[in-house]
């Protein structure tokens, strides 16, 4: 399935952070990984994840295994999750006791209860926007039929939020761009202050305020607010889209 956003959107996955924040979308999504999990028995634990920030980030679950799991990628930068989104792959894992990807990523999964999992990349306007992602505690578990069913769930995941996105208001869209501008402005200037501080290059800087917000589980632009504030006193004034000026790709 590969649907077509009708709006000019630069960033897709941005648009499908905001697509999320419908409350009834949110509700379908949670209904759909509560479905989703379902095809083993017994019931798998189901994430769906999306890129917001340039930053993964956990739509829905219908478990708290789901959760820690998605957590444990996030925080070691690896998994299948993490995978299926960078490569629009689906990720299959057998038996992760076994599996040698992901060694950062395998032991606090094992430590959780995760012994197998099933990632399946969700697509539009030709991008990897989410993935659906389902764990199970039993190795072996996601059989071929389990992997047929669970592509009909991540179909379902893949209509919802591209109905949400064609049928989004432009008022909708222009804000979610527009806070995007300002967000990237206030990310620029804490940029500023840390290539002063740690007289690095602005690629470095930029890495060591997303190594920050990783770690911390917050969003890139708040750390950098954080940043400002530290060095000024005061929390930085969010300027107008018109006036705000990119200087990176993310």
């Amino acid at each position: 399935m590969n649907p077509t956003s009708p709006a000019p959107l630069a960033d897709v996955s941005s648009a499908f952070s905001l697509a999320t924040e419908a409350p009834a979308l949110r509700e379908y999504l949670e209904r759909v990984v509560v479905l989703a999990s379902h095809v083993v028995d017994p019931a798998a634990a189901c994430s769906l994840t999306i890129h917001r920030d340039d930053q993964p980030f956990t739509a829905a679950t219908s478990a708290e295994l789901a959760a820690r799991a998605d957590e444990v990628q996030y925080d070691v930068d690896e998994g299948p999750c993490l995978e299926a989104l960078s490569t629009g792959r689906t990720i299959h894992v057998d038996d992760l006791a076994t599996d040698p990807r992901w060694p950062r990523y395998r032991m606090p999964a094992l430590a959780h209860g995760v012994a197998s999992s099933l990632s399946l990349p969700l697509r539009a306007d030709g991008h990897t926007v989410a993935a659906l992602t389902l764990y199970s505690p039993q190795a072996c578990a996601f059989t071929a039929p389990a992997r047929q069913l669970a592509e009909v769930s991540a179909a379902q995941c893949t209509a919802a939020l591209a109905l949400a996105l064609r049928y989004a208001a432009p008022s909708q869209v222009q804000e979610q761009q527009n806070a995007a501008l300002a967000s990237r402005s206030i990310v620029d200037q804490a940029l500023g202050i840390l290539m002063g501080q740690q007289l690095c290059t602005d690629t470095r800087a930029f890495q060591l305020l997303r190594e920050a917000a990783q770690h911390r589980n917050r969003k890139l632009s708040d750390v950098a607010a954080d940043v400002i504030s530290r060095v000024t006193g005061q929390r930085p004034q969010q300027p107008s889209a018109a006036s705000a000026v990119v200087r990176y790709d993310g």
